[in-house]
């Protein structure tokens, strides 16, 4: 052994043992040796003379390498050696007229090496240099085994490296493909094709490996070259024949497959397709895909149906004359009830979709209209083949209901994969609505019938088929329950499912219910059914709490459909959940660290949907809502008496329970409407009242728990849609407690809420506005920065962010007080300190903002306050140095300077409605402030932008004039435009 078989040893070594500096060593030393002018030569000597494998797949390795990347700068006879020599390796020849290479003796990483190495040659040489290597090899094939063998891996190799599609290719590479396959197809396919026949036909018996291989490498060349050298009366009977003889091994049978499959995929023009088609005894293999399900075999026996199938329907769409449609639909006839059965029990080749291909069959149906027989028979199959595929494995059903990672991975998965079944299902139901809805009334029949262990999910399976459905129904035939449906919802309402305890079951079980509800309003027959499912353990008294969750949803969602009409069963309705109730506001329940734990609103919403019904007597409402609100409010009073008194561990639960009982009321009040409680039943209002003046003590024992501020708050914003003007008097106690100790977080909350105040009271609300503003303003300001916020690293923390959150909120509360009517607020004695601050953030914002919705909002608020405190030209000033300052600062700095900033883009949709603000603020200051605004306008702020005299004369005839605001717009525009492109981006003005 020499110095370099030790380096290539060492570099291979995968034991561990060896030294990494050892191995860098020898991996150098081999690097060295790459570089000899004479590397070739040194590896096809120790191709001849080594049997150690690291050695001969290193050598091969190489010569790949200098083949790919010095071949352009090798001499002829350096080119000549290397080609003479790899082919007699490959041949089991003489490299030197002494030595043989045993190579291809080994194992068969060095034989698929060694094709690559001889394929390199080949993308180089072949047909100009070398143009008799196929010949060649040909003749050599009759030495046995090795040498046919080595042959397949090569043809192989160039399919995979040169010709094959199923790689990116650059451009060259496809040039020397098609080159190759040119010049093959003229001189050496023919040969070839024999030769396999010629092989197959000799060693069926005697090596079936070879001959898998051998069919192997013929499969890939059959879609480019001449189909009639395979389809013709002595290979496609063979091909048939190794299929169906039962001795051969499922390899070569799934071989001969394959290739036919290759020869039915092969593209064509649709009418010479048909008649190959038409011409292969398909049929013969039919009863093959009955056998072992999971076998090689039948795999490959699918995949070739699958394939027939498709390739028949693409000729039926593909082809006009009738004559050639009846056939093509015969052929599919035939083929299909095998194609069912593959799609049902085997697994399909993953480049075939059922899907597709279903939903194109069921394509041409529609011109199929009426059905035949054959084809209603086919759609019976098509739902057979959908209720298979969406079913759950039972493998994962206790993973499934307990939900744990394993089942949520299955759920996710087969929501995803279910999308296309249900449309195909839908599509079906278009086609043939009567077979749909019977199928899926047999389903679910049989689904109760199957045995336990299939049981769950047959009648998953079966409700989900019919739950998808209802998405193709519209709402009249719902309603009216046309078809089988007036059959299919009662069946569904009154069937008892055993397996109903299980998660998948019952939510399905339910949101089927709820998706036909439209039929159970047209037929109130079925409402105490209804009900029961819903209240009962198969719902809301479900075991498993994903269950009664989703089912309160659903239950709140049919109690807003249904309405009026569930009034008789109000009593029903709260009796069974009066535990469920108990249980939202239980000390036990509160404690419980339950994600989505206040799910329990759903039930709260649905109750307060149902008892705050003006249809409900006011006496038995009054009951109703006395009996809900009175022990939640002792229950809250009881809590807040014993705050003090309670020790850090207990106070958690306690703000719980607190937290619970306020998201109930909250909830419960979303059913009565402002007229009813303040205009029709006063004494109802009276209660929601009272309720509140409860629940305001929250805030004043809790001052700083955050999360039972938030609920307060939410539940006042409640209020005022519920009580209207009646909860003024409860107003400034709330606000001044929210007020107090209130984060800048949660003064965004706050402000939202005056916002709401704002707009639904107006100038209504301005006294209590007149209170509060100064404290708010001041609160804000203290906090906020006058300018920009700081940029760069470190910048972006939470604090910042809640900080921009609270400067937006602040104008967004501006902009409302200021478009309703208030801005006479701003001007109070209190107020007055904080409207200078406030005049120069809205100004530094109109101008730099990043966001251009607040600059807008900004412009508008100025707007509108020239509008309310500027008299026409000449009038009295109603706030001192206002004029002087939009004159002197906003008009220059909002309306010209910053619009000459590049960061201003006209292109942005946004930003031409911040440009259209900005014009109409010139026009209401013209109208407002005349000559005075225009002359400082021209005078000072034109001439600093360099603006000419022509444009500036221009833009003042336009404004004198009264332009309209949309030519004003178009001529401002260009204006600015221009100034832009005689600055050149130079300048920016603040």
């Amino acid at each position: 052994m020499d110095d370099l078989e030790k380096a290539i040893l060492i570099l291979f070594d995968e034991s561990g043992s060896i030294d990494e500096g050892l191995k860098k060593k020898a991996k150098d030393y081999c690097d060295e040796i790459k570089e000899k002018p004479s590397i070739c030569s040194i590896c096809i000597d120790k191709l001849c003379f080594s049997g150690i494998v690291q050695v001969q797949f290193w050598c091969l390795q190489t010569l790949h390498e200098v083949i790919r990347f010095r071949y352009a700068s090798m001499s002829p006879d350096e080119k000549f050696f290397i080609r003479k020599s790899v082919f007699s390796i490959a041949c089991l020849e003489a490299v030197d007229d002494k030595n043989v290479a045993r190579v291809i003796e080994g194992p068969a990483f060095i034989k698929n090496k060694l094709a690559q190495v001889l394929v390199t040659l080949i993308y180089f040489e072949y047909p100009l240099i070398w143009s008799s290597v196929f010949v060649d090899f040909l003749h050599r094939l009759h030495k046995g085994v090795l040498v046919i063998d080595m042959f397949c891996r090569i043809l192989n190799a160039l399919d995979d490296e040169v010709i094959s599609l199923d790689y990116q290719r650059t451009p060259e590479e496809l040039v020397v493909a098609t080159h190759i396959k040119d010049a093959m197809r003229q001189q050496c396919v023919a040969q070839i094709v024999r030769a396999s026949y010629d092989i197959v036909s000799l060693y069926r018996n005697s090596d079936q490996e070879l001959c898998t291989s051998v069919l192997e490498s013929m499969r890939s060349y059959i879609s480019w070259i001449d189909i009639g050298l395979i389809v013709n009366d002595v290979f496609i009977p063979l091909l048939f024949d190794l299929i169906l003889v039962g001795g051969l091994s499922e390899q070569l049978r799934g071989a001969a497959a394959a290739c036919l499959l290759a020869v039915v995929s092969k593209r064509m023009e649709p009418q010479s397709k048909l008649l190959l088609l038409q011409n292969l005894p398909i049929s013969r293999v039919f009863g093959l895909v009955a056998e072992d399900g999971d076998s090689e075999l039948v795999s490959s026996i699918a995949a070739l149906l699958s394939g027939y199938a498709a390739e028949v329907l693409e000729c039926f769409k593909r082809l006009n004359s009738e004559e050639a449609k009846g056939v093509s639909m015969e052929l599919l006839n035939e083929v299909l009830p095998s194609v069912f059965y593959v799609m049902q029990n085997c697994e399909v080749d993953a480049a075939f979709s059922i899907v597709q291909f279903l939903s194109s069959y069921v394509g041409t149906m529609k011109s199929l209209s009426p059905l035949r027989e054959k084809q209603l028979l086919h759609v019976g199959q098509i739902l057979e083949v959908i209720l298979t595929h969406i079913r759950y494995d039972p493998t994962y059903r206790n993973n499934l209901d307990i939900l744990d990672k394993i089942g949520r991975e299955e759920e996710d998965r087969m929501v995803e994969f279910r999308k296309d079944l249900f449309v195909l299902l839908r599509n079906v139901n278009r086609v043939a609505p009567d077979v749909t809805q019977v199928f899926i009334r047999n389903s679910l029949a049989s689904a109760v019938a199957s045995s336990p262990d299939r049981n769950v999910e047959e009648v998953e399976a079966a409700l989900s088929l019919f739950y998808a459905l209802g998405e193709s129904i519209s709402d009249e035939s719902m309603r009216t329950g046309s078809g089988l449906l007036r059959e299919l919802v009662p069946m569904l309402l009154s069937t008892r499912f055993p397996c109903h305890s299980n998660r998948l079951v019952a939510l399905v079980y339910l949101e089927t219910v709820t998706r036909y509800m439209k039929f159970i309003q047209e037929n109130t027959q079925y409402i105490p059914i209804v009900l029961a499912a819903f209240l009962d353990e198969r719902g809301i008294h479900h075991p498993n709490i994903n269950v009664s969750r989703r089912a309160s949803y659903l239950f709140m969602r049919i109690v807003k459909l249904l309405k009026v009409k569930l009034v008789p069963f109000i009593e029903t309705i709260l009796q069974s959940l009066q535990d469920t109730v108990a249980r939202f506001t239980s000390m036990d329940y509160a404690s419980k660290d339950l994600t989505g734990s206040e799910d329990g609103s759903h039930i709260f919403e649905a109750i307060g949907l149902l008892i705050g019904m003006e249809d409900v007597p006011l006496e038995k409402q009054s009951d109703y809502l006395s009996a809900l609100l009175t022990p939640l409010c002792q229950q809250v009073e009881a809590l807040l008496m014993n705050a003090k008194l309670l020790s850090l561990e207990e106070a958690p639960a306690k703000i719980a329970v607190i937290q619970q009982i306020i998201m109930a009321i909250n909830s419960l009040s979303k059913g009565f409407s402002e007229r009813l409680v303040t205009a029709s039943r006063p004494a109802i209002g009276l209660m929601f009242k009272q309720t509140l003046d409860v629940l305001l003590q929250v805030l004043v024992v809790f001052p700083k728990v955050e999360p039972l501020r938030s609920k307060v708050t939410s539940f006042i914003h409640r209020m005022v849609e519920t009580l209207g003007a009646s909860v003024f008097p409860y107003l400034p106690k709330a606000l001044e407690q929210l007020l107090a100790e209130s984060e800048p977080k949660e003064m965004v909350g706050f402000l939202l809420l005056l916002n709401q105040l704002i707009c639904k009271f107006n100038t209504l609300f301005r006294d209590i506005l007149e209170e509060v503003f100064p404290a708010i303003t001041g609160r804000i300001f203290s906090v906020i920065p006058r300018d920009a916020f700081p940029s760069g690293p470190g910048t972006n923390t939470e604090e910042i962010r809640e900080l921009q959150e609270l400067q937006k909120g602040l104008y967004t509360f501006l902009h409302v007080i200021a478009t309703h009517n208030l801005s006479s607020v701003f001007l109070s004695p209190k107020s007055r300190a904080y409207l200078d601050p406030m005049m120069q953030l809205l100004l530094y914002t109109s101008c730099n903002h990043r966001d251009i919705l607040v600059r807008k909002a900004c412009v508008q608020i100025f707007i509108t306050l020239i509008k309310d405190w500027c008299a026409r030209p000449c009038g009295e000033e109603k706030v001192p140095g206002f004029q002087k300052f939009i004159i002197e600062a906003f008009a220059t700095n909002c309306c010209l300077y910053s619009l000459l900033d590049k960061s201003f883009e006209f292109r942005d949709a946004n930003t031409l409605v911040l440009f259209g603000e900005i014009v109409l603020a010139q026009k209401v200051m013209y109208e407002k402030f005349g000559d005075e605004f225009l002359i400082h306008f021209v005078s000072k702020g034109f001439p600093a932008a360099h603006c000419s005299q022509d444009l500036a004369e221009q833009y003042c005839q336009r404004l004198q004039q009264g332009s309209d605001i949309k030519a004003l717009k178009s001529f401002y525009q260009s204006l600015i435009e221009n100034l832009r492109m005689q600055q050149n981006g130079s300048l920016v003005f603040r």
